[in-house]
């Protein structure tokens, strides 16, 4: 008779705390880790993990779910990574609170910020809430194959409050504090895991507006981080105005929202002129009392892809593009290959985009072609403005042409962020400062223009295995994949494989890890297109001790939750038995 629902035999266990790696069993009962080392007992199930990796699922910190956890029971493509909770709610939007009459209001703020289709979001969102209360429980209704966590949006709550004068972005007065206040405080008794907001002038509506966060003053935003300070629990994360001020501005408002919360921050930390100094000041910041603050790292330059297949390419704003974007694939290949048309479009200067992130579809400099796999560190003469010099072309007519290969399925990688130097150098650095952390993979947002959530699989194969120099341990991305996360999202019941903690786990072929180039994919509600990315190398992915994917494919378990609050460790389980060193 078994007495474990799962057994993980003999594999090389990276426990997520950065301790060394050991050869060992995992036992699994009722979801929850019961027995590592030497596991005597027999399984329901029994995975031979000889020669492959054990380590806790991946927890990602940021990520924008909100709408597709309630559309689909599956939030790829961060499960194809390893990833087993992820946090939404971020950059300050959101569906919730939200009354009837400022649902299209909030559609148009994601379509613009985040980049998911309105038709989407008017076919796929139930709208079976209104308060932020209300929306959990939608949540915790709907089978997924992951846990989700989240966080209280500040645009809906400013808007759910204000009304016309918050989406104008007016002052707040006296009374709106207090009222966004007290819905803060409903969503975190609720269960929320903390509050998110956004100062970036980059994030607009798809009406071209500055985001109803962006000019929320000190006083509106320590008076809510004050509100964490007094649930004793959540964190905030805040998309600081970098790249449009300096960390020098930005650093100190950060200390102060944190100093009011006295609660964990994270905030988004691209590479700017100034990001060395920007390290500097958190580290300092940090050596306060009570202060706690987290720089956010995506781990690779934030890839916006481009192509006749997705949302932007170099060509997207032209006269002669425009005249011709509505037309079938097929259709607008076979315009494009015309002579007279190609001459147009090479002719035509481009239009003022809406979307912020369009604006960077020129930049050639940071252009580059992509294979069966993507190159995310490739070197600057192999850019399309490098190919064109080599090549005694235009950048222009190179990447006409690279968009016409593959009968226009053919994707280029833009580095819009992360790689000024055409390098990851600084991120060496970066990696260096306790007070940074993983994040920003964006899974749930973005859908065609970035896809950036498989950057665990990233960290795991090019910064501990492929990279040339300043490579990281394997123990040291795991536990910046899981436990270091876990903990400032105030998770302790995950992120570890140990007795007392969730069994979310991955069995992973370490040396068949590879990714796949991105590829289109049209799952979406309303007919709708998104970027997706696989992975090869994930045996199997674990949630609540089901089998969520098995050698690259989703199983039909479903066994995600809602995370509400902070969680801790079970301390009734079975302490580990004796492991053997590898």
């Amino acid at each position: 008779m078994a007495q474990f629902d799962l057994v993980i035999r003999g594999g090389t266990i990276v426990d997520g705390s950065g301790a060394k790696r050991f050869t060992g069993d995992v036992a699994v009962r009722d979801g929850w880790i019961v027995q590592t080392g030497r596991v005597e007992g027999q399984g329901r199930e029994e995975i031979d993990a000889t020669g492959l990796l054990v380590t806790p699922g991946f927890v990602d910190l940021h990520t924008h779910y909100d709408g597709q956890s309630i559309w689909s029971d599956r939030l790829n493509p961060s499960s194809d990574h390893g990833v087993t909770t992820v946090l939404m709610g971020n950059c300050g939007i959101g569906f919730a609170p939200c009354r009837p009459s400022d649902r299209q209001d909030l559609i148009e703020l994601m379509e613009g910020v985040e980049d998911i289709p309105g038709a989407v979001t008017s076919e796929g969102l139930t709208w079976d809430w209104e308060t932020f209360p209300d929306f959990l429980d939608a949540l915790d209704r709907r089978a997924r194959d992951i846990d989700v966590g989240v966080l209280v949006p500040h645009s809906p709550v400013r808007v759910y409050v204000m009304g016309e004068r918050g989406i104008r972005r007016d002052s707040a007065t006296a009374e709106d504090r207090a009222a966004m206040c007290r819905l803060l405080r409903e969503g975190l008794e609720a269960g929320a895991l903390g509050f998110g907001t956004s100062k970036l002038a980059a994030h607009r509506s798809s009406k071209g507006e500055l985001i109803p966060t962006y000019a929320a003053d000190e006083a509106e935003l320590t008076e809510l981080a004050s509100e964490l300070g007094k649930a004793g629990h959540g964190v905030i994360q805040m998309v600081t105005d970098v790249g449009y001020t300096t960390y020098e501005e930005q650093v100190p408002l950060l200390t102060t929202i944190a100093a009011a919360a006295g609660r964990p921050l994270t905030y988004t930390h691209p590479q700017s002129s100034d990001w060395r100094r920007g390290i500097e000041l958190l580290d300092e910041a940090n050596r306060k009392p009570g202060i706690d603050i987290k720089a956010q790292l995506l781990p690779r330059p934030v890839g916006m892809m481009l192509g006749l297949s997705v949302s932007a390419h170099p060509f997207c704003m032209t006269k002669t593009y425009l005249a011709m974007k509505d037309l079938p694939l097929a259709a607008r290949l076979a315009e494009m290959r015309k002579p007279e048309v190609r001459a147009a479009m090479l002719g035509d200067s481009a239009g003022e985009p809406t979307n912020p992130l369009v604006g960077f579809s020129r930049r050639f400099d940071r252009m580059f072609t992509t294979g069966a796999t993507v190159n995310y560190e490739p070197s600057p003469d192999i850019s399309i403005a490098g190919l064109a010099a080599a090549q005694g072309r235009t950048p222009e007519e190179v990447a006409y042409d690279e968009l016409l290969k593959d009968d226009g399925q053919a994707l280029m990688l833009l580095g819009i962020g992360n790689y000024e130097d055409c390098n990851l150098d600084w991120m060496e650095e970066m990696f260096a400062s306790d007070n940074v952390v993983l994040g920003l993979g964006d899974g749930g947002a973005h859908y065609g223009m970035i896809c950036d959530a498989s950057y665990s699989t990233f960290s795991l194969t090019h910064w501990t295995r492929d990279r040339a120099h300043g490579r990281l341990s394997v123990e040291s991305m795991i536990h910046r994949l899981t436990r270091q996360p876990a903990m400032l999202i105030g998770l302790a019941d995950r992120g570890l494989v140990a007795p007392g903690h969730v069994a979310h786990l991955n069995v992973i072929d370490y040396d068949k890890l590879a990714l796949h180039r991105p590829t289109v994919i049209s799952d979406l509600p309303a007919g709708g297109h998104r970027l997706s990315q696989l992975a090869d190398g994930y045996v199997a992915t674990i949630a609540h001790g089901k089998v969520i994917v098995r050698n690259g494919e989703a199983t039909h378990e479903r066994p995600g939750k809602l995370v509400r609050g902070a969680q801790s460790s079970r301390q009734d389980a079975a302490k580990p038995l004796a492991a053997t060193a590898a």
